[in-house]
């Protein structure tokens, strides 16, 4: 049953990655989401023309990433998922210092979503392989903590419980407040709008 349910949206993901490994389209189509970024804070959608997007690590990642996304107890409204991380280092950002006074910011690393030994993307700042365990995956924090400094991040674990709990890949934003989820951000790498986020707490603030 959740096959059925899940592979309308598959295969439509699935024709337009087939259709993006033609370079004119794909140029054309991320000129345009280029020109409707309404803020500066959205970073853009960046895919080189040697990235093939229709392979078979790319459809298994897309069905993944789907799967989890209809399967995720994270919902708008309801409650939020305890799901256990490690922390890795507390830092702070530009962001959460203009926020810092209302809101408490935590990015959680979860499992990449580009592998060096899966849909490899060479647009990726570091060739990270499949985390293995969580010592990989700590490993791996570290380099994203460089990339991102002044961040409170921590890992989800081996299980995978806070991707599955929040449908985060490939990566997504949240609000939680008194433990229910009250903004919950597209998926990304097209639905991770930093901007929703800001406005968000500027008219909470």
């Amino acid at each position: 049953a959740l096959c059925l349910m899940l592979l309308p949206r598959f295969l439509l993901t699935a024709v337009a990655l087939w259709l993006l490994d033609f370079l004119c389209i794909r140029r054309k189509v991320l000129l345009q989401m280029g020109q409707r970024q309404k803020s500066a804070d959205d970073p853009p959608v960046c895919v080189s023309d040697s990235n093939k997007m229709f392979t078979l690590e790319s459809l298994r990642a897309v069905w993944y990433g789907q799967k989890l996304d209809f399967l995720k107890s994270a919902h708008l409204g309801s409650a939020a998922p305890n799901t256990e991380v490690m922390l890795v280092q507390e830092r702070r950002q530009r962001i959460v210092r203009q926020y810092a006074d209302i809101a408490d910011f935590l990015v959680v690393y979860i499992e990449e979503a580009h592998p060096s030994d899966g849909w490899v993307s060479t647009d990726a700042p570091h060739q990270i392989p499949k985390h293995r365990c969580l010592e990989d995956r700590l490993r791996a924090a570290q380099l994203m903590l460089a990339e991102v400094p002044e961040s409170n991040v921590v890992v989800d674990n081996m299980d995978n419980s806070s991707n599955a709990a929040y449908g985060a890949y490939f990566e997504r934003l949240y609000i939680l407040r008194d433990e229910r989820v009250v903004y919950q951000g597209g998926r990304g790498p097209e639905g991770y709008r930093i901007s929703e986020l800001r406005t968000w707490l500027e008219q909470y603030r």
